[in-house]
């Protein structure tokens, strides 16, 4: 059975920035508050409009899952993704 998994859900923003910035961090809020999971957001370097939400040691991956996806539905957060598209990678540590 694998370890505690990471996700990496990376997209590229359209719309308003600000708007984006303030859905994504009540998302966060709301993951934090449901799982004790503290998320965070990257910028890539060379691309302000391509972020990152980066949320590491899940161990309830199913409660947080469904975290996650209420959290998005509820701040219309995918809203603000290009072509409504999140792409979720979750890794777990080699051994």
């Amino acid at each position: 059975m694998p370890g505690a998994s990471h996700y990496y859900i990376w997209y590229r923003v359209t719309g308003d920035p600000a708007a984006a910035r303030a859905a994504v961090a009540a998302l966060l809020r709301d993951v934090l508050g449901a799982t004790g999971i503290a998320g965070r957001v990257l910028v890539r370097r060379d691309d302000a409009t391509t972020w990152m939400e980066v949320y590491e040691d899940v161990a309830d991956v199913e409660g947080f899952d469904r975290a996650l996806a209420a959290g998005v539905a509820h701040h219309a957060v995918a809203g603000y993704a290009e072509g409504r598209t999140r792409h979720t990678e979750a890794f777990v540590v080699a051994t």
